[in-house]
């Protein structure tokens, strides 16, 4: 297929996703699709810089339609069950990396990016621990495709349990490593549910910050460049304006119903992004260990939602 007829196909493919046609999941396997039938149509720098951008933008949009207070509680009452699923998933982690032999680096990364926030996690850490291109890639390609998989998934085990909007909510948010795929799969879920999520996973990853500095202080590193997750300041700041300026609130439907549907784009371009390659570049071992270790917070986050 000429490039020309590719990039004409992508980009009319990537239109569909401001339709109400494509939701979430439908919008990450037609990136999927693509991928595996025409390759990269664009570069991957590019795409992956401006799917950063986009998803933060998307985020901090979803604020304008929750209120400040309402969310000061949810973060509240999810903060036990984030704490505990953090310290137990690295803990976990580093028990499957020793059995399974996994390279210390790999573990570390993948235990980051399952515990806290995904790709970002990864990006945090790296230079932490000075881990080489080849260790990230592993760990990230691991997290893109459970990611991937979560998306589809979570929403039918919620609907097969009959999980409340809130109970799925916190799940997602604790349980789905990206914040693209965790947002995702909430807003195919309710309101609500993504209200929940967006707030309690936004919560989750500023915990890149004391984790990177114990990372930092354990491995002695000189590279104590951290990079801190400023949009979402952004989204408090948008949540305080929906909640107390009224000229804002009045707009603030327009504003979230253009931000989902920026995150459906963002899924898109992310499923573009999955090739053989990346499938290749993860290895038997390090996949099982994120497996493992994914299904291990899925479980356990569960039951803490579900009895507590």
């Amino acid at each position: 297929m000429p490039p020309v007829i590719k990039k004409i196909l992508f980009i009319a493919v990537a239109l569909l996703c401001f339709t109400p046609w494509v939701q979430p999941p439908l919008a990450l396997l037609l990136g999927i699709i693509l991928a595996f039938t025409i390759g990269q149509v664009f570069d991957g720098k590019g795409v992956s810089k401006s799917t950063g951008w986009l998803l933060k933008t998307s985020v901090v949009g979803l604020g304008f339609g929750m209120n400040f207070f309402s969310a000061i509680e949810v973060g509240k009452t999810g903060l036990l069950i984030t704490v505990i699923s953090i310290a137990s998933t690295f803990a976990i982690g580093y028990i499957i990396a020793k059995k399974l032999s996994v390279d210390s680096k790999i573990s570390i990364l993948i235990s980051s990016g399952t515990a806290i926030c995904g790709g970002s996690a990864i990006a945090a850490m790296s230079p932490i621990i000075n881990a080489n291109s080849k260790q990230i890639s592993i760990a990230l390609g691991a997290v893109f495709i459970l990611n991937s998989v979560a998306l589809f998934i979570f929403p039918l085990i919620g609907n097969l349990m009959d999980l409340s909007q809130t109970q799925f909510g916190y799940w997602a948010a604790i349980a789905i490593h990206d914040t693209s795929s965790v947002v995702g799969a909430a807003a195919s879920y309710g309101s609500n549910a993504l209200s929940i999520a967006t707030t309690v996973k936004l919560g989750r990853a500023l915990w890149i910050l004391p984790i990177t500095f114990l990372t930092s202080f354990l491995f002695k590193s000189e590279n104590s460049k951290i990079k801190i997750p400023y949009f979402i300041g952004l989204f408090v700041v948008a949540m305080l304006l929906n909640t107390f300026v009224p000229a804002i609130s009045a707009y603030s439907d327009w504003i979230v119903l253009l931000a989902k549907k920026g995150l459906t784009l963002t899924l898109f371009l992310i499923g573009s992004g999955l090739s053989v390659s990346v499938l290749k570049a993860v290895g038997f071992r390090p996949m099982i260990k994120a497996i493992l270790l994914w299904i291990f917070i899925a479980l356990s986050s569960l039951g803490m939602i579900l009895f507590f």
